[in-house]
């Protein structure tokens, strides 16, 4: 029996994610300018995402497109860049919790970093040593988490640790864990003192941090949103943090990616831009690890893990 193949879009850095697979699998890289274009023979495709990575996404479905492909693997935890056109691949996952808690430390530092009021009170001579007391502290403060998946757990799990009250809005609701609070929408926003977006991209979640979301908030809460820019209106956010409605944003996700040049948000005095990294240092071992086991699952005939549910959900 021949093995089976599995093609792979990942770039040079993420090889490793490549070693120690199961036996009976051959591997086959795809070049940047055509990785969309499957080998006859290949039954599995790990791909990255369009934005950001080296592969050229093609305007139009390629021709033939799934092909024998039965399995289709997304590295990164959203599936919302990629076209609707890749998910006619039976069985598609993604590598949901592999950057959760690189992202919840990421989080943390920004709340940090607001309460602290870095870098702003680093000094660099003498003269500047000037005491300005003021900083303060995440110890008693609520934070608001819309969306409380894996990204969100561990965020919660590390707020609690400062001994912050956490409140989480979820869609799919369920038990709350010891130390978190689930409640509405608008009980977070109007309860939250840092109120942080963890929500994936949906339909449904498009546009919902919008003026009508900050006319409800607490007034001067830190905005910090590490999932998709889309879900935030940017226009909104100018408006609230112009009244003070909104004291801060830190912003690791845009829409567009970059902002265009000379976008206010760049030269706000209360906004803090990172340019999409808060996942970066990710647990490559877990990735790894989950490759490994969902190709042994899908050897055995078994259920995968991180299943991308019909309609591309998360």
């Amino acid at each position: 029996m021949p093995p089976l193949l599995i093609a792979h879009q990942l770039p040079e850095r993420f090889q490793q994610l490549l070693e120690g697979l199961p036996g009976g699998v051959a591997l086959q890289a795809l070049p940047p300018d055509s990785a969309w274009e499957m080998p006859a023979a290949a039954e599995i495709l790990f791909a990255v995402p369009p934005r950001g990575g080296n592969v050229v996404l093609p305007a139009q479905k390629p021709p033939g497109w799934p092909g024998r492909l039965r399995w289709l693997h997304a590295l990164s935890a959203g599936v919302d860049e990629f076209p609707s056109w890749v998910f006619e691949v039976p069985l598609v996952t993604c590598g949901r919790g592999s950057n959760s808690v690189a992202i919840a430390e990421f989080t943390l530092a920004a709340l940090l970093a607001v309460e602290k009021r870095l870098p702003k009170i680093w000094i660099e001579s003498a003269e500047a040593w000037v005491p300005r007391p003021g900083l303060g502290t995440l110890q008693g403060k609520a934070l608001g988490l819309l969306g409380f998946g894996s990204i969100g757990q561990k965020i919660a799990t590390r707020a609690a640790a400062f001994g912050m009250e956490i409140l989480a809005f979820r869609r799919t609701g369920g038990t709350a864990p010891s130390g978190v609070h689930f409640a509405d929408l608008d009980t977070v926003l109007a309860a939250a003192d840092h109120l942080v977006i963890a929500l994936p991209l949906t339909p449904a979640t498009a546009g919902l941090v919008g003026s009508a979301a900050f006319a409800r908030v607490k007034p001067g809460v830190h905005l910090v949103n590490i999932a998709r820019g889309r879900i935030l209106d940017h226009e909104a956010l100018l408006a609230a943090l112009d009244s003070g409605q909104v004291g801060f944003a830190s912003l690791d996700v845009t829409e567009p990616e970059p902002l265009p040049p000379g976008h206010k948000l760049y030269t706000h005095e209360r906004v803090h831009i990172s340019p999409h990294i808060s996942w970066s240092g990710g647990d490559r071992a877990a990735q790894g690890n989950l490759l490994r086991e969902n190709i042994r699952r899908f050897q055995a005939g078994e259920t995968l893990l991180n299943i991308v549910p019909p309609g591309r959900g998360y």
